[in-house]
């Protein structure tokens, strides 16, 4: 069976389940003992569909609204509302499933982010002057310094902290950008990558390349993964309103926004480890060695429950933190 009969032979069930979860609003007695028992039957239908579709179409946006639909279902028919509501399930699984469940736009973000930031950095070399003109002057100083861009330690911490909040700012713009249909985000993203790629140019030419790596490394990767996933999520809003699919455009984007509000929900308590490595560690100089280790360190933690804690078999609960309207 392809993709397309798939869809055009389920597709009256499932807007039948969608029209029976409108109706119940939260709760299965409004539908009545013919509409509880028809509730029963379209979700354990879709449940079949949505594991047919993760063995067939796996990566196709047809098994994100499979998802999303069974997902809404099953508190309904299982009374299950209380475990999909949990802080510890979304936090142990259904953050990491939100990432992983779509991985071409967060490898799209990490395109955006990484290619800005080679261009940023040849940019510098070759015309310094013109890079310079694109650094906001908080971070301006440190590339009018010596050779070992003579930060004290005041200094060093300003320069750091600066970084770290724009990267910050830069997370929550790149996902509320999706809502101008990606363009945002995806501007956001260059933006933010093209800086960084000039910043370290330009610390490098100063002879300060080294003190700009120990500087930034250390919570740069984690912070990084933070806007590529916040990114990511706002790309997904973005491609929802650009195109909808089979879905009426304002389903589409009313599942993908939930999506995206639990991606950066459950992206804070890791920027918020960023910001302490950023505080405490980073001003503490701690040598080459120690920050390949806690910046590597904490990349590799992060992307191996994406890939460990990402993976979803078929019938499990999603995880949800956002309840459906």
């Amino acid at each position: 069976m392809n993709l397309e009969r798939f869809q055009t032979e389920r597709e009256p069930r499932w807007r039948e389940l969608e029209r029976l979860l409108e109706d119940a609003r939260g709760r299965a007695e409004r539908l009545g003992p013919d509409g509880v028992r028809r509730l029963g039957e379209r979700y354990r239908g879709a449940a079949a569909d949505l594991a047919l579709a993760r063995r067939r179409f796996a990566g196709d946006p047809i098994v994100a609204r499979l998802e999303d639909l069974v997902g809404r279902a099953r508190p309904l028919v299982y009374d299950a509302t209380r475990e999909r509501g949990s802080l510890l399930t979304f936090a142990s699984r259904g953050y990491w499933r939100r990432i992983a469940e779509r991985p071409a736009p967060v490898l799209l973000a990490w395109a955006l982010l990484v290619g800005a930031g080679i261009l940023g950095l040849l940019w510098s070399r070759h015309d310094p002057g013109a890079a310079l003109g694109l650094v906001p002057s908080g971070f301006r100083g440190g590339m009018r310094h010596s050779s070992d861009l003579a930060l004290s330690p005041g200094e060093q911490s300003a320069f750091s902290t600066q970084i770290f909040t724009n990267n910050i700012r830069v997370s929550f713009v790149a996902f509320a950008g999706g809502l101008g249909a990606g363009l945002p985000t995806g501007a956001a993203l260059l933006y933010n990558g093209l800086l960084l790629g000039v910043i370290g140019g330009l610390a490098g030419q100063a002879g300060g390349g080294e003190t700009f790596f120990e500087l930034v490394f250390p919570h740069g990767v984690l912070l990084l993964s933070c806007i590529a996933v916040t990114g990511a999520a706002g790309l997904r809003v973005g491609w929802a309103l650009v195109v909808p699919g089979r879905r009426r455009r304002t389903v589409a984007l009313q599942a993908e926004a939930r999506r995206a509000v639990e991606v950066v929900l459950g992206t804070i308590p890791w920027l918020v480890l960023a910001g302490l490595v950023e505080g405490f560690l980073t001003p503490r100089g701690l040598g080459l060695a120690a920050v390949l280790a806690v910046g590597l360190g904490l990349g590799t933690v992060f992307w191996g429950l994406v890939l460990w804690r990402g993976r979803a078999p078929a019938g499990e609960a999603t995880g949800a933190l956002v309840p459906s309207p």
